[in-house]
């Protein structure tokens, strides 16, 4: 049973969540054999606060 956990920068609507977990369960059953029952997918709105890249919190990006 696969267990999938999305991590996003806050913002993405409800509609593009579902057609990301539509796509990600139809990739899972062409390409690991199981059925879309199986598959679980969580999705986990990150805060600019929380999230860095290079040392750098997004939310201070382009800051001084």
């Amino acid at each position: 049973m696969p267990w999938i956990r999305i991590d996003l920068s806050e913002g993405r609507t409800v509609e593009q969540k579902q057609k990301t977990a539509e796509a990600v369960t139809r990739a899972l059953v062409e390409h690991c054999g199981c059925t879309p029952e199986t598959v679980s997918i969580v999705f986990n709105d990150v805060s600019d606060d929380n999230w860095a890249f290079s040392g750098k919190l997004l939310s201070q990006r382009g800051k001084s």
